[in-house]
């Protein structure tokens, strides 16, 4: 399957020049499980560092790697972003730079996964999930189990785009703590935090508009994956995972969500 999204563009890079920036020292990826918040991530990253210093060639993921080696110049440092599944050549690639990775708790990811999927955003062979014939039930369980020689199921892609790269020196942001953190933007919590998220691009001490420079980057407007910006199809997503999918997402990932910090 080879997915196309369609999702608006945004004007952060004329905004950027609203600040006054510090170049980067080392490039920097932002990589994530997808369906994480990578573009919120992002975003917010975006207004804190030189649009000239930002790689906006590439979504990169694992079949684009080799055309993308020069994110990770360490002669020319770069932000860049993508979805980078654990492997010896990400590894490498991988070695000259800071790498944030982005999770969320696997409950909340399957809902989603699915309101993209049902979502006019996501375009691939699948129309026929979005036929209205099925089940919102149906459908979750199958971004849970994946949907056989076609779509891969949860634990592989936490596997390899979360879990495997623990314990390798990256910095693990988990999508709620993030949000906690917008939503209180003036506490001294909120200080701390971005304190220390933003601390891998070597900014030692936020910059005075650093709370608007958050807000703009966060702006959900700005993003074309938020729920709102989503071209829906007419099913009801529920609010939370329903009982029994929990417990199937238990069943097929099992220690998924406690090795990423949920309980």
């Amino acid at each position: 399957m080879n997915p196309r999204i369609y999702a608006k563009s945004d004007n952060l890079n004329d905004l950027n020049a609203d600040y006054q920036q510090t170049p980067l020292q080392q490039g920097v990826f932002l990589n994530s499980v997808p369906k994480c918040g990578t573009h919120l991530l992002r975003n917010i990253f975006r207004m804190f560092v030189p649009v000239e210093q930002q790689y906006h060639n590439d979504f990169i993921q694992f079949p684009t790697l080799p055309k993308n080696m020069a994110a990770f110049d360490p002669a020319s440092p770069k932000l860049s972003w993508g979805h980078l599944l654990f492997s010896d050549q990400s590894a490498l690639a991988l070695s000259t730079v800071k790498q944030v990775l982005i999770v969320r708790d696997p409950y909340d990811w399957v809902l989603a996964r699915a309101r993209f999927f049902l979502s006019d955003t996501f375009q691939a062979q699948l129309d026929h999930l979005k036929s209205g014939k099925l089940t919102i039930e149906e459908i979750l369980n199958m971004m849970i189990f994946g949907i056989h020689q076609r779509v891969p199921d949860l634990k592989d892609i936490f596997t390899h785009n979360g879990v495997a790269w623990l314990g390798t020196g990256v910095k693990l942001v988990r999508y709620e703590e993030l949000i906690s953190h917008l939503n209180d933007l003036n506490s001294k919590r909120a200080e701390a935090y971005f304190t220390d998220l933003l601390s891998v691009l070597g900014i030692n001490e936020l910059p005075e508009d650093w709370q608007q420079r958050v807000a703009t980057g966060s702006d959900r407007k700005q993003s074309g994956t938020a729920r709102e910006n989503l071209k829906e199809v007419s099913y009801e997503i529920p609010a939370t995972l329903p009982p029994a999918q929990r417990q199937l997402v238990d069943f097929a990932a099992p220690g998924l969500r406690q090795i990423l910090g949920y309980n």
